[in-house]
């Protein structure tokens, strides 16, 4: 016999269950945003030289950015994507691995910033760096939750709906 006291091991899991879903979708969906905005920042500040604001590492030096000439090598020789000059990828890499994280981190068209994102993702799945599928299907969730759902309630895009609504 069970004692009142005593709960199965079924109770105790829909007990956990039930709290778990009482996580609020904004947390989460603030999570992805700035983790994602993470990921590609600081691979936009490791293609720009003049410029470091990295929150991860505390590296923080003002000046006028540009594209490195590492930077410039890399998509030259490592990434070869097609159709673009390798100046042309990498800038156009630099400028929207910075562009975008901010809109994900303030929430200011993040569904557009995340989608920016997605489309960075598979080129590099597709034609960069295809043995890297798990990470690449991790960032692609999280972006995806995003681009779904929207940014949650602790964003610009909320705040400014909510005035346009009233």
């Amino acid at each position: 016999m069970i004692s009142q006291g005593m709960q199965t091991p079924i109770a105790i899991a829909w007990r956990i269950r039930s709290r778990l879903e009482n996580i609020p979708y904004s947390a989460l969906a603030l999570l992805a945003r700035i983790a994602m905005a993470l990921v590609f920042w600081t691979s936009g500040q490791t293609k720009i030289e003049g410029l470091a604001l990295n929150p991860v590492t505390g590296e923080f030096q003002l000046g006028w950015p540009h594209v490195s000439d590492s930077a410039i090598t890399l998509f030259r020789d490592e990434y070869r994507l097609p159709l673009l000059p390798p100046e042309w990828a990498a800038t156009l890499a630099a400028l929207a691995e910075h562009a975008l994280p901010l809109l994900l981190v303030l929430g200011l068209a993040s569904r557009l910033g995340a989608l920016g994102l997605l489309g960075m993702t598979a080129v590099i799945q597709l034609l960069v760096y295809p043995g890297a599928f798990v990470t690449h299907a991790t960032w692609a969730t999280a972006l995806l939750l995003i681009v779904a759902r929207g940014p949650g309630r602790w964003s610009l895009d909320h705040w400014l709906m909510q005035r346009v609504n009233h």
